[in-house]
């Protein structure tokens, strides 16, 4: 049994094939999944778990690079805007139009759905190298 890090089987398989800027998605409740990309689903009820509890297990467990986010994030969920400027204000952070935003996650090696109900919570994590 594993003693650190995600337990969840799923996201820990995602994770350890993650090649240098493969890209995974981590959304709120209403981000659609695009067809044929593989969605791992941990919502359980609306707010749990929430977008931050999960971007935080998976930032501890992942080397990443860069991050992208939708501009409407800024205006409409300033609070999530704040914590991702926080957490990953040494990384590159690009910000593009929501929907250009869902077009990119077309690309990503999963979505990893939260019980986050608020608008924009979602943010597209590109893998880095790490040579420890």
């Amino acid at each position: 049994m594993k003693k650190q890090g995600i337990i969840n089987s799923h996201i820990s398989k995602v994770l350890a094939d993650l090649g240098h800027t493969d890209t995974i998605v981590i959304g709120d409740v209403g981000l659609p999944v695009p067809e044929g990309v593989p969605k791992i689903d941990l919502a359980l009820t609306l707010g749990s778990p929430s977008f931050e509890d999960t971007v935080n297990a998976i930032a501890a467990d992942m080397e990443i690079e860069s991050v992208v986010i939708a501009e409407e994030m800024q205006t409409d969920n300033p609070e999530a805007f704040r914590y991702i400027d926080q957490k990953f204000g040494g990384k590159p952070i690009e910000q593009c139009p929501h929907e250009r935003f869902k077009e990119l996650t077309r690309k990503a090696k999963v979505v990893i759905r939260t019980g986050e109900a608020k608008p924009y919570a979602n943010i597209i994590l590109q893998s880095g190298v790490y040579f420890g």
